[in-house]
């Protein structure tokens, strides 16, 4: 095997001395957003967001849709469910020059050249920059959250005590993580010269810490009855399914009224069930993404150690309201519901809201038709557009597994729903069966289902039927805010998870001597008369090597002139590790080290090129990071690592 990079083993911790008072979480979810707090003095209190105005009804606690208006200046009007009931009150012809925008984190994940400048694009189809987009909200999360920890603490808070926590999917690359960051900044969370005041957490990360803390009470247990063909009765002939579920239902009305939520000192019940080394699997089943992460807990400190690297992609909740959109473009045509969307996207967004609430009342055993309003305004543009009725569309589309109703209604069968859900929820159980069968992930003896997707009854009875013989399956009460608890517990201690895995290999180009017979002659290079391989990959870490916190990879650089100003590494990653030279296939080049070099001391021997700059990268932090010396004066060298600007 390749010989790895010698790691050297954690030092002293400086940069935690800064006393934060608080931590502030932000779970910045693909189609749900909201924060939590918790005050260091006191950290097995989380407290919970304000309940928003405008939220749907019944629903406390609940999580502000991830939704943004602007106006047609492109000033901020309103996030959340302002954002929808504002779009909404508009007039048609005025909503066309305003910029909604909602499920905007996706574009992030799909991108695969993101930089500054990658462009959004609003419902009514105008454009703009992605970082503002996004630094919109989180300045609108920055306001809200601040008042209310103001309001809550008893002394008055600077800036720089609080410690800002935003989530992502572990299944983000780099650029991705680094785009939040900078979102971060321009929204103002933090300035960019303290950046270990803002912490990036991984979402399925988050969630394990929490899980942690979990006591039994806490949680539904899937696998508790054994199912027969699918369908085991009660003996009062209920299914046990739904009486587990109304039960748990129940306790979490009754938690509601009060918004914090206290958390075990140590770990919780559930732990204490576990052995040393035991393995669980955290699928945390978003709106956007589904992340798979594998971790293992360590007794007595209760740390963790990530067994394997993360996996998944993006097979969330969206998946199946883009399903409910084909489907209607297979109904009317896709050149109208663009013309739809261009002309009246207001109706459209009510038309997607529609089928959402409708999408979170899906169950697998119900018999009866979903019933969704088609907006007056869908019917009555069809008919202009088409010269047609809708009802004639559908009876003409052959979809027998959607109907009409006479109140105006699309009537979605139970098999229309199935079909709805089937793609999405078949890839993240196949995801999940992939993931058990590697040699790493052998033994696994919980499941835990979280995320908002998680709620959904048709993702568990599936997670259920396909998983439920193999490990015990365990979705935590309130599941949708797991993640912001976890996130809170990661700002109050980011040490919680030790290992982690690499997630790509990563590197740089290199010379070597050259070998004849052993390195191909186009890439000979001679040079003062000896003969130099080019383009060798000196690796950093390896794909899925397992690293620890603190432990660091360092690497020394001369300048090639004198007087020279500035360094530039280019940084190469691969998903696989069997690569020999930066130009194998599959190698991209990903990133740059900038190592600004200080102004030679005068007197001291001229000969800069001697001169070595040592840089230090770590790659055990949720982030990549890195740090520099110049060895003839032992004096910090600015070092910056960019995965944006490729």
């Amino acid at each position: 095997p390749p010989t790895h990079t010698e790691l050297h083993q954690p030092e002293a911790r400086s940069r935690m001395d800064h006393p934060f008072t608080v931590v502030v979480a932000i779970d910045f979810g693909t189609t749900s957003s909201g924060y939590a707090f918790s005050f260091t003095q006191d950290p097995e209190a989380i407290h919970m967001m304000r309940r928003w105005e405008g939220g749907d009804p019944g629903v406390a606690n609940q999580k502000s849709p991830t939704s943004l208006l602007l106006t047609p200046e492109l000033k901020f009007h309103s996030f959340g469910f302002a954002a929808r009931d504002n779009y909404h009150d508009l007039d048609p012809e005025e909503a066309q020059h305003w910029l909604y925008f909602d499920k905007f984190k996706m574009k992030i994940h799909s991108t695969t050249d993101l930089t500054m400048e990658t462009e959004l694009e609003a419902v009514s189809g105008r454009k703009v920059r992605a970082i503002e987009v996004f630094s919109h909200a989180l300045r609108f999360f920055r306001v809200h959250a601040l008042k209310e920890v103001k309001d809550q603490s008893s002394s008055l808070l600077e800036g720089d005590e609080v410690r800002w926590v935003i989530t992502v999917p572990a299944v983000w690359r780099q650029p991705a993580k680094q785009f939040m960051r900078e979102a971060a900044y321009l929204a103002g969370l933090v300035s960019p010269d303290t950046p270990e005041q803002l912490l990036i957490a991984l979402e399925p990360e988050a969630a394990s810490i929490y899980c942690r803390k979990l006591r039994l009470h806490q949680v539904i247990d899937l696998s508790l009855r054994p199912m027969t063909n699918g369908l085991s009765l009660e003996s009062d002939g209920s299914r046990p399914f739904d009486s587990s579920f109304r039960q748990a239902r129940e306790q979490l009305r009754k938690a509601r009224h009060s918004r914090t939520f206290l958390v075990e000192r140590g770990t919780g019940e559930l732990w204490s069930e576990m052995q040393t080394g035991d393995r669980y699997i955290v699928a945390d089943c978003g709106g956007g993404t589904v992340d798979l992460t594998v971790h293992q807990i360590e007794q007595p400190q209760g740390t963790l150690k990530e067994l394997y690297k993360v996996s998944g992609g993006p097979y969330g909740a969206v998946g199946v309201d883009l399903a409910f959109e084909a489907m209607l473009c297979k109904i009317f045509g896709e050149d109208f519901i663009e013309s739809f969307k261009a002309k009246r996207p207001a109706a459209w967004v009510d038309l997607t809201i529609a089928f959402e609430a409708r999408k979170r009342t899906a169950t697998p055993g119900r018999s009866n038709a979903l019933n969704i309003s088609l907006p007056f305004s869908f019917i009555d543009f069809y008919k202009r557009y088409r010269g047609q009725s809708v009802e004639t569309a559908l009876r003409k589309s052959n979809m027998n597994i959607v109907k009409w109703s006479s109140q105006g209604m699309l009537r979605l069968t139970p098999e229309a729903m199935n079909e709805l859900f089937q793609p999405t929820i078949n890839n993240i159980i196949k995801h999940i069966e992939e993931l058990m069968q590697r040699q790493e992930v052998q033994g696994v003896r919980f499941l835990f289902l979280v995320g908002g997707f998680a709620e959904s009854p048709m993702l568990q009875r599936a997670a259920q039927n396909a998983l439920g013989q193999t490990c015990r399956i365990i979705i935590p009460q309130d599941v949708g805010l797991t993640i912001l608890k976890g996130a809170v517990l990661f700002g109050l201690d980011p040490t919680v998870v030790r290992v982690r895995r690499c997630p790509l290999t990563y590197g740089v180009g290199v010379l070597n001597r050259f070998v004849e017979g052993r390195h191909p002659r186009d890439k000979l290079l001679v040079k003062e008369g000896r003969d130099w391989c080019t383009d060798i990959l000196d690796r950093f870490v390896s794909v899925d090597q397992s690293v620890a916190l603190g432990e660091v990879v360092r690497r020394s650089y001369t300048p090639a002139r004198s007087g020279q100003r500035k360094i530039i590494i280019n940084i190469y990653c691969s998903v696989s590790d069997d690569v020999v030279y930066i130009s194998d296939p599959g190698v991209r080049k990903c990133g740059a080290i900038t190592l600004d070099l200080p102004e030679a001391l005068p007197g001291t021997v001229a000969g800069a090129e001697r001169r070595e700059i040592r840089a230090t990268m770590q790659f055990g932090d949720t982030e990549i990071k890195v740090t520099a010396v110049d060895m003839a004066t032992n004096q910090t060298v600015r070092a910056a690592i960019d995965f944006l600007s490729n």
